[in-house]
């Protein structure tokens, strides 16, 4: 099996070598299987990130929670940790940690236990294990709020056979790309399909 560094080498070339029109041709493909989701539906508050250097574009996604009336909010790393703001305006993004558009802190940070968070990842297996960017901010987050619902979004491209797994990793419950959805049919807090 390839290591996180290796993954993480491969598909952050593959990322660079798509244009701007396939990110987001393929970002509104995936933001269309999301909102057509039960989670993002009954949901009425979304944790989202905000995109950086060719990630699946979460603009269109944030658009449409706010047109549904959803709370939303975005995260900024302090520290080791990630604090979420609410987010009401892209004008609250500035450059963050390593360059990462970040909200500029002048909203309210919340610490809401029941929302759907939209997870990012570099690379995904078919049993929804999860290659991050190595700084471990999520499975930080979701270690202490295991109530949220998870749902990663990632391009095709990002789904490999298999990714190797920590005994810390938090794996999201559905990983929406532009052709599919993997679910994880069972988790400690009952099936994915009953929530």
């Amino acid at each position: 099996m390839e290591t996180k560094k290796d993954i993480r080498k491969k598909i952050f070339a593959s990322r660079k070598a798509c244009t701007d029109e396939q990110i987001e041709n393929w970002s509104l493909d995936i933001t269309r299987r999301v909102i057509a989701l039960p989670a993002f539906r009954n949901a009425k508050r979304i944790l989202a990130y905000a995109d950086y250097n060719h990630e699946v574009i979460t603009r269109y996604l944030i658009e449409e929670a706010w047109k549904a009336g959803k709370e939303v909010a975005v995260p900024k790393v302090v520290g080791k940790d990630m604090v979420f703001y609410r987010f009401t305006d892209f004008s609250q993004l500035q450059p963050g940690y390593y360059g990462i558009p970040e909200p500029d802190g002048s909203g309210e940070a919340v610490n809401w236990e029941e929302a759907l968070m939209i997870m990012p990842g570099v690379a995904f297996d078919r049993e929804n294990h999860r290659v991050g960017y190595g700084g471990g901010f999520y499975d930080r987050y979701l270690e202490k709020h295991p109530s949220l619902e998870r749902v990663a979004v990632a391009f095709d491209f990002q789904i490999m056979p298999e990714v190797p797994v920590e005994p810390t990793d938090i794996f999201p419950q559905i990983i929406v790309t532009e052709k599919e959805l993997l679910f994880i049919p069972f988790t400690e807090t009952g099936t994915v399909e009953n929530k």
